[in-house]
């Protein structure tokens, strides 16, 4: 499995958009996809939706993962995406194709924050909160899901990205999949996923096993959406739309105490 930003050693692989990922992360850097059968959103749609990119990215759009805008200098991203020196990375928002440099707007990042139950053994806790050191004034921002209820078999939440697509959309350009939350057990049911650290009361096992659509690299730590609320971020996964291996999330509610401390 690998994460959804860069690839670590190991079996899985997270989401993100250019970093790293374990084995399940679809991660940053090395393997990188995009949302995998979706569809094409909007800044105005999702406002909230923030590109985190990177100087050292491969990608000649600096793409490395997603972000979404709680407050107006404050963002949360996948805790796995941090792996680079602060200044190499910068916020944007209001840039639905990251090929189109002269929209929207930038801001460095002032200060991150990891949640401190964060570690690549088991990739629970996937969070980072990073601060603006130009806060992104007058956008529209998404409120945290407290409700550990929400998360619940058969809601259907949407997820965004600007990740990899496996050619079922254009590279570099914010998309959205509706995902259906297929209830804890259909992940605690996967050993690798068990054995990966996929835990009832942290994550969101959300996708379709028939393969038809996911999250992929340069995806990590975007926004999974649901009723208007932040339910989870894009962590990790196997592959990218593999049968039998649905999206793995972050989920809020685990850790909105602690993600609410850092946006007093």
């Amino acid at each position: 499995m690998f994460r959804r930003a860069a690839v670590l050693a190991g079996v899985l692989v997270l989401v993100s958009a250019g970093a790293a990922t374990a084995s399940m992360d679809r991660g940053a850097g090395e393997d990188r996809e995009l949302i995998v059968g979706g569809t094409l959103s909007s800044t105005t749609e999702a406002p909230w939706a923030i590109a985190l990119i990177n100087s050292g990215s491969a990608q000649s759009t600096g793409r490395w993962c997603g972000a979404t805008l709680v407050k107006a200098d404050k963002i949360i991203t996948a805790a796995h995406c941090m792996i680079r020196p602060i200044s190499s990375y910068r916020a944007i928002q209001g840039r639905p194709d990251l090929t189109k440099p002269r929209t929207g707007r930038s801001s460095a990042i002032k200060s991150i924050w990891i949640h401190p139950g964060y570690n690549r053994t088991d990739n629970r806790y996937d969070f980072a909160v990073l601060t603006l050191a130009r806060p992104f004034t007058g956008v529209p921002t998404i409120q945290l899901e407290t409700n550990p209820k929400a998360d619940r078999r058969g809601a259907v939440p949407t997820v965004f990205g600007w990740g990899d697509t496996s050619n079922t959309g254009p590279d570099d350009v914010l998309q959205k999949l509706a995902v259906p939350d297929l209830g804890d057990a259909a992940c605690l049911a996967n050993k690798e996923y068990v054995g990966n650290g996929y835990a009832a009361s942290t994550n969101v096992c959300a996708g379709y096993l028939d393969g038809r659509g996911d999250a992929c690299q340069g995806d990590s730590g975007g926004p999974l959406v649901l009723n208007g609320r932040l339910l989870a971020t894009v962590s990790w996964g196997k592959g990218c739309a593999e049968r039998g291996y649905p999206g793995v999330y972050a989920e809020i509610a685990s850790s909105a105490k602690a993600l609410a401390a850092q946006l007093r």
